[in-house]
C-alpha cells in the first residue's frame, strides 16, 4: 500500500505530497487525541475508552504515515492493534514487570546497559516516531528520564572510554533516528574516537513507522562513520511498503548491513505464513532476518504474549522450507537480566557413544557417527550440550 491512502482520509486531503512525505511535519502531526484518532478511524467502544483513559496510560503517538496503513473498520488490523490503545493494556497478569530485561539493574551510569562482558546499550533517547502498545522500554520512553541530556551521553562515553573490554555499542532508546542529523553524528563521532569500539550499531523503527526520517542527509552521517550496522524493527508484511522499502534501500545504498528484529505478537504475525511471507519481502528489500523474540512480560502487554511454543513451531515451519537466509534465531530475553536465550526446535532424537540420530525438516531420521579421536581426559573436553526445548 503507497501512502497515497492518506488521500482518502479526510483529515489529510489538502495536504501537498511533498509536505506528507517530511519528517518534520509528520512528527509535527502526529495523532495523540481522541478526536485526531476519531477523524482516521471508526473507533470501538473499547479502543476510546482506553485512549481517553485518565491516568496510568502509556502514552499514544501514532504518525499519519502510519495511520494511513490502518484499516479504519477493522479493529484486528495488524498495523491498528500496533498503534492504538486497548482495555487490555490495564488488565495485568502476575507475570508483568515493570523492567522486565532488568536494564535499570545492569545501570553503571544513566542510559548505559553493560551486561555482556563486551557489549553495550547505549540509550541516547526517549522519544519514538510511533509508541508501540506492547513496548518493552514503556517505564521511560515517552518520559523525561533524562538519556537525551549531553551530560548523561558524555558520561555513559567516558564509561565506555575507561573500561577498554567493551568492544561493541548498541545505540538504542527511544529511537536514535529521532534525534537530529547533528546530534547523532556527535554521538557518533564520540565512539568512533574510542580506539577498542570495533562495533557500532543502531535499533530503530522509524524506517518502518515513518520512512521518511530516511534522507540524503542522514544516509551521509552513516556512510561517514562506517561501518554502522542497523537493526530495524519490523513485525508484519503490510509494514513493508513502497515508502520503507525506499527507505531500506537507501540505508543498503550508502553501506548498513541491515537486520530485521520481530517481536511474537498474538493474533498480529504468530502464525507461520505470516512470517514466511514477513521474511520473503524483508529479503526483498535487502533487510536479513535476525532475530523474533518472544514478547516481553513488560506492564500491560498480556494480550499479546503467545506460548514460547507458538515461536518454535514459526521457525521449525521455516527451517527446510525457505532459504536458511530467511530463518532468524527465536529467543526469549531471559526475564530479569538473563540476556538473549536461543530456543530452537529439537533436532537431535539421540546422542550415545559417537552416533547422533538426527531428525531433519521432514521429520525424518538420519544417523551421524563421529569419528574417534585420541584419548582426552574429562578435563580436555567439553560434552556438547542440544537445545531440546520443544
Amino acid at each position: 500500500m503507497s501512502t497515497l491512502a492518506y488521500q482518502r482520509i479526510p483529515l489529510w486531503t489538502d495536504v501537498p505530497r511533498e509536505q506528507w512525505e517530511t519528517y518534520r511535519w509528520q512528527m509535527t502531526h502526529r495523532i495523540q487525541t481522541v478526536d485526531q484518532l476519531r477523524q482516521v478511524i471508526r473507533l470501538t467502544p473499547d479502543e476510546q475508552a482506553a485512549v481517553t483513559r485518565p491516568s496510568g496510560r502509556f502514552v499514544m503517538a501514532i504518525p499519519p504515515y502510519w495511520a494511513s496503513l490502518m484499516d479504519p473498520e477493522d479493529p484486528t488490523c495488524p498495523i491498528r492493534r500496533q498503534a492504538v490503545p486497548v482495555n487490555d493494556e490495564y488488565v495485568l497478569s502476575p507475570n508483568d514487570m515493570i523492567d522486565p530485561l532488568g536494564e535499570d539493574s545492569h545501570m553503571p551510569v544513566p542510559g548505559l546497559v553493560h551486561r555482556y562482558p563486551d557489549r553495550v546499550l547505549l540509550l541516547v533517547v526517549e522519544v519514538c516516531a510511533m509508541y508501540c502498545r506492547f513496548c518493552t522500554r514503556s517505564r521511560v520512553v515517552g518520559t523525561t528520564a533524562g538519556y537525551s541530556r549531553s551530560a548523561n551521553i558524555d558520561q555513559a562515553v567516558d564509561y565506555i572510554r575507561k573500561h577498554r573490554r567493551i568492544r561493541d555499542v548498541l545505540i538504542s532508546g527511544g529511537d536514535p533516528l529521532t534525534l537530529s542529523d547533528d546530534r547523532l553524528d556527535h554521538i557518533l563521532t564520540q565512539l568512533r574516537s574510542i580506539p577498542h569500539i570495533e562495533f557500532i550499531r543502531i535499533g530503530t523503527r522509524n524506517p518502518v513507522t515513518l520512512p521518511f526520517r530516511v534522507t540524503e542527509s542522514l544516509c551521509a552521517v552513516l556512510k561517514k562513520h562506517k561501518p554502522i550496522w542497523m537493526s530495524v524493527h519490523f513485525n508484519h508484511p503490510k509494514e513493508v511498503t513502497p515508502e520503507v522499502q525506499r527507505a531500506c534501500g537507501m540505508l543498503a545504498d550508502s553501506g548498513v548491513p541491515l537486520g530485521s528484529q520481530t517481536v511474537l505478537l498474538k493474533g498480529i504475525n504468530d502464525r507461520p505464513a505470516i512470517m514466511k511471507k514477513l521474511f520473503h519481502q524483508l529479503l526483498k528489500t535487502r533487510v536479513r532476518p535476525y532475530y523474533i523474540y518472544q514478547c516481553d512480560p513488560v506492564k500491560g502487554t498480556a494480550h499479546f504474549r503467545t506460548p514460547v511454543a507458538a515461536g518454535v513451531q514459526i521457525v521449525e515451519k521455516l527451517r527446510g522450507h525457505t532459504t536458511g537466509y530467511a530463518v532468524p534465531t527465536f529467543v526469549v530475553d531471559g526475564p530479569g537480566g538473563g540476556g538473549k536465550i536461543p530456543v530452537m526446535p529439537n533436532y537431535v532424537v539421540s546422542h550415545k557413544d559417537g552416533v547422533l540420530v538426527l531428525r531433519n525438516f521432514a521429520g525424518k531420521l538420519f544417523t551421524y557417527k563421529e569419528e574417534p579421536g585420541p584419548e582426552r581426559t574429562p578435563a580436555d573436553v567439553l560434552e556438547p550440550s542440544y537445545a531440546l526445548s520443544r
